[in-house]
């Protein structure tokens, strides 16, 4: 059936101003041509005439089961210059394209988060309208599309499982990335400073250091993020925001990623990560990544205005505001006790209100911090965390394996190794 266009009807189709007169009585799309309705109709059908000899597959149309095809094939014609990475359609290597260079030109207008193609972004905008949504049963996140639901669920079932760590993915890329922290493997070098990554899109946003390029800029205070995700959680802040809560305390995070760390640190005794050195165990690999630099005296970060280097970039920044007083002291507004980290003056703050919000699971006793906590669980606890990495005696306390290594490596003469 062919309709003159309304006048005062919002078109499908942004880009162009092309006439469209062959309009969908279903669902009120327009086409340029008849044989294009006929085709879009199927959809509301479910017609699909055409089918794959190899798995059965049905489609659409038949360009579809042709490219379709190709994957039974193992043919992959479209090449990316870059990396050498093939894939079957020409949209796909589009899509990777951006990879390389951290565009993600299509934005939210309702948070903000940026994406990479423009389908991303239609299916995103199905949680804010709330049609569509799909449900975790495991966990209750919400997804906009069926596909998305289904590689997170290989997470729940394990399918994608790290024999190193344990950690799921959601799929064979993500889990191939992942094995990474574990085998050091980073083959993408900043050609500036020489600093390896695992993944391209973190090399290209590391770039962004150098250039001092920060396209993401929140319009609540103006301050810019070099990450559009970064951007995104930092609106948060203005929101007051927190939708992810721990079902064990009741504690609000405004990341996903927060609370995933704070069930590891506090209610969870799970060490997957050991240290070679003297075989203390842990929780995360960041703290064993930090914690190796104490056995081979690693120093990564340099002061600029003098010769002395530092462990971790906190010590660094302090340093800076004690030795050089450059950056800014957080003074408590109540003893006008400086502080160089807001975390610290915030568990400053917690002491003079008497707030203590984490508790033992064992007895009444509550803690201001995570780390009081922990050690306090160590005695309704048999677990010990510290190992001698010359004889594997564990221990509760790391006071006690330090005595004990100074003892066991006099009796093997070892020497040469710090604790």
């Amino acid at each position: 059936m062919q309709t003159d266009a309304d006048s005062n009807d919002v078109t499908e189709h942004p880009r162009d101003d092309k006439s469209r007169p062959y309009l969908c009585t279903v669902c009120d799309k327009r086409f340029t041509q008849r044989g294009n309705l006929n085709v879009h109709k199927r959809i509301h059908a479910g017609e699909k005439p055409f089918e794959c000899t190899v798995c059965d597959k049905r489609f659409t149309q038949r360009g579809h089961l042709n490219v379709h095809k190709r994957i039974h094939a193992g043919e992959k014609p479209f090449l990316c210059t870059v990396c050498d990475k093939r894939y079957i359609t020409k949209r796909q290597l589009n899509g990777h394209k951006t990879s390389h260079t951290g565009e993600k030109p299509f934005v939210c207008t309702m948070c903000n988060k940026r994406f990479i193609q423009r389908e991303s972004l239609s299916r995103h905008r199905k949680i804010h309208t709330e049609v569509n949504v799909h449900l975790c049963s495991q966990c209750e996140k919400q997804f906009s599309h069926q596909h998305d639901l289904q590689r997170h669920m290989n997470i729940h079932r394990g399918k994608y499982k790290c024999t190193e760590c344990g950690k799921c993915c959601r799929d064979s890329s993500e889990l191939a990335v992942h094995r990474r922290s574990h085998s050091g493997e980073k083959p993408f070098e900043c050609h500036v400073c020489g600093k390896r990554f695992t993944t391209s899109h973190h090399l290209v946003v590391h770039s962004r250091i150098h250039s001092g390029e920060k396209p993401f800029e929140c319009r609540v205070c103006d301050k810019a993020f070099i990450w559009p995700g970064s951007l995104y959680i930092h609106m948060r802040v203005h929101t007051g925001e927190k939708p992810y809560k721990c079902s064990l305390c009741n504690k609000s995070f405004s990341q996903s990623s927060s609370l995933q760390q704070h069930k590891r640190h506090v209610h969870s005794n799970r060490r997957p990560y050991h240290c070679p050195y003297c075989g203390k165990l842990f929780k995360i690999h960041i703290e064993l990544k930090y914690h190796v630099r104490i056995h081979t005296d690693a120093k990564p970060y340099s002061c600029r205005h003098c010769l002395d280097c530092f462990r971790l970039r906190s010590q660094l920044k302090t340093h800076l505001l004690k030795s050089h007083n450059e950056g800014t002291w957080l003074t408590c507004d109540i003893c006008q006790k400086k502080f160089s980290h807001s975390g610290d003056l915030k568990v400053h703050v917690q002491r003079h209100e008497a707030v203590k919000p984490y508790v033992c699971s064992e007895c009444p006793k509550r803690f201001c911090t995570v780390a009081e906590l922990r050690l306090h669980h160590l005695v309704h606890s048999e677990y010990k965390q510290f190992s001698c990495g010359l004889c594997d005696r564990l221990f509760k306390h790391k006071e006690n394996v330090k005595r004990h290594f100074k003892k066991c490596s006099a009796e093997r003469g070892v020497t040469g190794v710090l604790l």
